[in-house]
């Protein structure tokens, strides 16, 4: 069986600092010499255990990794829960107003540099994890998930891999297709992304959302990356819609790990 570690990591500017990594270590870990891939996530209280999930219901990501036995390190970050502190760092763009998030700050490009700077070098130098793009991915879901569409199209040379789950598009379509656009990416690089049919209450609305996903997923195409799309039926916006895709989304990601 596998093991979570937990660690506290500053995260500077940040109010809420340090902030909590969870580490999910394969039970191969402890007997071997080698270093092994690692998957970078936001919302990293969701990942692992339902007891300190937000809705009582996590992603079910050790049971997977334990079943399967797959040799994937999984890092996962908390988030800001005071406030509005988590829609501020996890927001890239100056977001569109939307009713009840008038408010809300960008922030997002702060925690995707600390990410990169800070939350990576600090787990090579913990850890034997691999540190060269091609075997280094980030994901995340909601805020998260527009987060990794940012870092996509921002970071490509640091990570290969990203899984962009229900992204919060919303927020800032149009400016994420103009940067995802004009972003020199790397095309060798994995796209997993995903939305469940259950998400929105109008059928109008999840036709634009979807529409809006593959508008995004195209353009990441054009640059040659390797998108892969997922509309999951019945699917809603939460932990158990986002736990069924688990096998799939890694699979995909890390292609090697079953080769």
């Amino acid at each position: 069986m596998g093991t979570v570690e937990e660690f506290s990591l500053d995260i500077a500017p940040f109010t809420q600092s340090p902030r909590k990594i969870w580490v999910y270590l394969p039970a191969s870990y402890a007997s071997s010499h080698k270093k092994y891939p690692v998957l970078y996530m936001f919302d990293g209280h969701n990942l692992f255990f339902d007891e300190v999930a937000t809705y009582g219901k996590c992603w079910g990501i050790r049971e997977y990794l334990d079943k399967s036995g797959l040799d994937l390190i999984v890092v996962g970050q908390d988030c800001n829960h005071i406030g509005n502190g988590r829609m501020d760092e996890y927001c890239p763009f100056r977001p569109v107003k939307i009713k009840g998030w008038e408010d809300t700050q960008k922030k997002g490009d702060i925690t995707a540099e600390w990410f990169v700077n800070v939350l990576k070098p600090a787990i090579e130098k913990r850890y034997r994890v691999r540190s060269d793009r091609n075997h280094v991915g980030i994901g995340g879901s909601s805020m998260g998930g527009l987060m990794t569409d940012y870092m996509a199209a921002r970071y490509s040379d640091v990570y290969s891999k990203f899984a962009c789950i229900s992204p919060a598009t919303e927020f800032a379509y149009k400016r994420s297709l103009s940067l995802i656009r004009t972003s020199k990416i790397n095309p060798k690089t994995r796209i997993y992304r995903s939305f469940g049919a259950e998400e929105v209450k109008s059928r109008k609305t999840e036709m634009k959302m979807i529409s809006r996903l593959m508008d995004l997923s195209n353009a990441f195409a054009d640059h040659g990356c390797l998108v892969h799309n997922r509309i999951i039926v019945n699917g809603g916006h939460n932990e158990a819609t986002w736990e069924t895709i688990v096998p799939e989304m890694i699979a995909f990601l890390f292609p090697e790990l079953n080769a």
